[in-house]
């Protein structure tokens, strides 16, 4: 009685999939103690195609059974008000292949409004461009009901998917937004402010992967 609890049965690997280096270097920058088994943070290149051939590669030939898999990096806002900096959690990725569900988004919006106190968090689809997206396509997206977008996380999380069940997220920092473009003079302001998001993002990822191994009652 009062004794330290078991871990909730055997360890489960973590794999966190962004595009650029950069993106990488934050989140490994920001590492500290707390995941509930190995993790590794892999950047996959640029577009869907580099996207799917590295998460296949990264869990193998065997699917990695039971790896949780979440995309990460920046991305795009596409609802008037977003700033560079906000935070967004995929409750799906969408492109033209098809649509992938994430699984327990709330459960990341949670965490994330612990780990990143003061930070906008927005939930809702992401959808996947092979280009950047701006001017009216932003408008078209957004009318869609997406809410941001990026060139990886729907590829990611469908080639997760396809390899075997797993759980698999999508965690995005906006770095512009309609207001805030990339080719507008605020776009080094809103870069350095989207990778200090990203540094801290980690122990909200680590919550969410640790909610997943609890028993279910």
């Amino acid at each position: 009685m009062g004794g330290a609890q078991e871990p909730p049965g055997p360890a489960t690997p973590l794999l966190i999939a962004c595009a650029l280096g950069i993106e990488r270097l934050a989140l490994r920058t920001g590492r500290r103690g707390g995941a509930p088994g190995p993790v590794s943070v892999i950047s996959t290149g640029m577009g869907a195609r580099a996207a799917e051939s590295a998460v296949r590669a990264a869990l193998g030939r065997d699917g990695a059974g039971g790896t949780a898999v979440i995309a990460s990096g920046f991305c795009a806002g596409l609802a008037p008000g977003m700033h560079p900096g906000d935070l967004v959690v995929a409750e799906e990725t969408r492109d033209a292949a098809g649509t992938t569900a994430c699984v327990a988004p709330g459960l990341l919006v949670d965490a994330l409004t612990r780990a990143v106190p003061g930070r906008a968090v927005h939930t809702g689809p992401l959808a996947g461009s092979a280009h950047v997206v701006r001017g009216l396509e932003r408008a078209e997206l957004l009318a869609t009901g997406a809410i941001a977008v990026d060139m990886e996380s729907a590829a990611t999380l469908r080639t997760a998917v396809r390899t075997g069940p797993r759980p698999v997220a999508a965690v995005r920092v906006v770095v512009d937004a309609p207001e805030h473009e990339l080719v507008r003079i605020g776009t080094v302001r809103g870069g350095i402010s989207a990778f200090r998001v990203l540094r801290v993002v980690l122990p909200a990822f680590y919550e969410w992967h640790r909610s997943l191994l609890l028993p279910r009652r």
